[in-house]
């Protein structure tokens, strides 16, 4: 592995527990309930509800949830919590509405919130503590408050005008019409009262009762279409994942509508070039790496939505001929010009976080309210900032991913974990909206083809594509000789003005008996353990 300049901090290692958020006071809850006696969905569940008070521009539990579950003796679960648009938001509906595009600050584009209920049925498959017990942390800090993070501080800036938009998002989130600094304490008195609910009723007192008419009288007055029935009727979707071999190792993503097969799909096409010789910095990785992902989106685009109505499933993508077609397409020496969407068909900001316990169980969960801040409209009285993961569906009669009533659309937030040898080796996922099968592929080709333990794979410096126009963005860690060799392989490239993306990982080390975590430093990352 070769030297490279980016951001970094040391590798954690623990011989017992570990938890690794993008937050300080998540991974000291998830310590806390490890150290209590808790295992790793409980530590899981606690971390995520303190980052739905503390990092509210990433997530919330006004949005989703996805989590894959490793025992320790190899047996995998996946939970889908992702909620469906409201049921009258029908096409026909919304053309009766003179919508042409959904709004992602409208009401449209808010669906389901499906996270209340992902971590009441998580803890029940799989934990051992209550939900109250878990909430704890999270209640204490929005009901006295917590210190403004300076990667949350630098999101909230960017944001002011849309949460200035929406009188209930300024009550709980501007400070006399201004966004706090780093260090600012915070408290959201309302959302206080609704973990504390939630704490005492179950995940009933979310989705029933006060606050559910509190979210429906919110987005009815903006010509929303949610009803009390869309939330009552909310439940999670139990997953097989589906997995692929990596170059020794299995990687193991939920199905859709989630877009993790598009990681696996990535990865089978790279694993058709020898990548160990390259240098994990240079031109020729990235090219290959970024056009593997030009043509899995491309993929993605067309075809993924909820399973119900896609025409094949995740295997069908993952066939040995079908990817030798797509890898065809790509050339070490040239980019492509285009990708011909014949080609792609079969023959037939987010928050993540990854916890292993004592007992070996690994739990990696991904939570969040898709855009900073969602949808920017917060229901008062409840305090609950309604996610916009509706703006993921189409318009476009026939596609797939065509909103429609009870529909889930595609999502971007994917988990991962790794097995080796039968049995949990890596919990990792990364954060970024659309980046993240790219941040996949890009964190573990950076371990398992060049070397990098955790730490070292995730502050290696990022590339990725505008998902439109196919121009790279280089991280400005990024040697200025890589974007001149991508440049003269055929591809524009522009710096990046932010961070692309986030990760946390956590190895299972058999060999030395440790756990080695990563956290990024492009957020308030932090892995601890014990």
């Amino acid at each position: 592995m070769r030297d490279f300049h980016a951001p970094g901090r040391s590798t954690a290692y623990a011989p017992n527990a570990m938890a690794a958020t993008s937050h300080p006071l998540a991974s000291a809850a998830a310590l806390e309930v490890l150290q209590g006696g808790g295992n790793a969905v409980d530590a899981a569940v606690a971390a995520a509800a303190v980052l739905a008070v503390v990092e509210p521009q990433m997530t919330g539990i006004g949005g989703d949830c996805f989590a894959i579950v490793a025992r320790p003796d190899g047996t995998i679960s996946g939970i889908n919590g992702s909620g469906p648009a409201p049921k009258a938001a029908t096409p026909a509906r919304l053309a009766e509405l003179g919508v042409t595009a959904i709004d992602p600050h409208g009401p449209h584009a808010v669906t389901v919130p499906g996270a209340v209920r992902a971590w009441q049925d998580l803890l029940a498959a799989h934990g051992r503590r209550s939900l109250s017990d878990v909430l704890k942390r999270a209640i204490s800090y929005a009901r006295d408050g917590y210190a403004v993070a300076p990667r949350v501080a630098h999101d909230w800036t960017r944001n002011r005008e849309k949460l200035s938009a929406d009188a209930g998002a300024a009550a709980e989130y501007l400070v006399d019409g201004k966004v706090p600094k780093a260090g600012t304490v915070m408290r959201h008195q309302a959302l206080a009262r609704t973990l504390e609910k939630i704490a005492a009723e179950g995940a009933s007192a979310f989705y029933e009762g006060e606050v559910a008419h509190d979210i429906v009288d919110t987005l009815a007055a903006r010509g929303g279409l949610m009803t009390l029935d869309d939330l009552a009727g909310m439940t999670t979707l139990p997953m097989t994942p589906v997995s692929r071999n990596y170059r020794g190792v299995d990687v193991v993503e939920l199905p859709p509508n989630g877009q993790g097969f598009i990681a696996l799909v990535m990865l089978g096409l790279l694993e058709r070039f020898d990548l160990a010789p390259l240098n994990p910095i240079g031109a020729e990785r990235f090219h290959l790496q970024l056009e593997a992902g030009r043509i899995a989106y491309s993929v993605r685009d067309l075809f993924l939505a909820d399973p119900a109505h896609m025409d094949h499933g995740p295997d069908a993508f993952l066939a040995g001929s079908y990817l030798d077609r797509l890898a065809a397409r790509m050339s070490p020496t040239a980019r492509m010009t285009d990708i011909p969407p014949a080609l792609l068909g079969p023959s037939s900001d987010t928050v993540y976080l990854s916890v292993v316990d004592a007992d070996g169980m690994a739990v990696s969960l991904i939570n969040s309210v898709y855009k900073d801040f969602g949808s920017g409209i917060c229901a008062p009285k409840s305090g609950v900032l309604l996610q916009n993961r509706g703006a993921c569906f189409r318009l476009q009669p026939g596609h797939p991913n065509c909103i429609d009533g009870g529909k889930r659309p595609l999502h971007t937030i994917i988990p991962a974990m790794v097995m080796k040898d039968g049995r949990p080796f890596l919990s990792f996922g990364v954060m970024g909206g659309g980046y993240q099968p790219c941040g996949h592929a890009h964190v573990l080709t950076n371990m398992v083809d060049f070397g990098m333990d955790p730490q070292q794979a995730i502050d290696a410096p990022r590339m990725f594509f505008d998902e439109m126009t196919h121009v790279l963005q280089a991280e400005r860690w990024v040697p200025e000789g890589t974007v001149a060799g991508l440049r003269a392989l055929g591809h524009k490239v522009t710096p990046s003005n932010e961070p692309i993306g986030g990760a946390q990982a956590i190895l299972i080390d058999r060999a030395s008996g440790m756990l080695i975590g990563g956290s990024d430093p492009r957020k308030d990352g932090c892995a601890i353990g014990y």
